[in-house]
C-alpha cells in the first residue's frame, strides 16, 4: 500500500525550481514550474550520467507540454511521465504529488 509522504512547505520551492526530496529510499525530482501550485515528481536520477541531478535542471516547454533538461547530458524528461524526449526507450519514474494546506506531499 502506498502512502504520501510530506517532503517540504510549498514556499520551500522557488518557482520555476526543482527540488529533491528523499521518498521511500529513492531520490525524487519535484518541480514547480509557475507561481501556482502545480507540482510534478520524477526520479531524480539520470540514467544517461548516471547521477542524480535532475532536480537541478532547467525546465523548459516543448510541443506545449513541461520537460526538465539534465543539467549533465542535456537530455529532456518530460515532467508529467517521465519520458525522454531524446531517446523514446527511457521513461523515468513519475510520482503523484500533491498540496495541502501548503505541504507538498508524494506518494511512495
Amino acid at each position: 500500500m502506498s502512502q504520501w509522504i510530506d517532503v517540504c512547505q510549498l514556499t520551500q520551492i522557488t518557482p520555476g525550481t526543482g527540488v529533491c526530496a528523499l521518498v521511500g529510499g529513492q531520490q525524487v525530482a519535484i518541480f514547480r514550474p509557475h507561481t501556482d501550485e502545480q507540482l510534478f515528481a520524477i526520479s531524480n536520477m539520470d540514467p544517461f550520467a548516471q547521477a542524480n541531478v535532475l532536480s537541478r535542471g532547467i525546465i523548459c516547454q516543448h510541443d506545449q507540454q513541461l520537460w526538465v533538461a539534465s543539467p549533465l547530458k542535456k537530455q529532456r524528461f518530460n515532467l508529467a511521465d517521465g519520458r525522454c524526449l531524446d531517446n523514446p526507450t527511457v521513461t523515468l519514474a513519475s510520482y503523484p504529488v500533491q498540496v495541502r494546506s501548503g505541504v507538498v506531499s508524494v506518494q511512495a
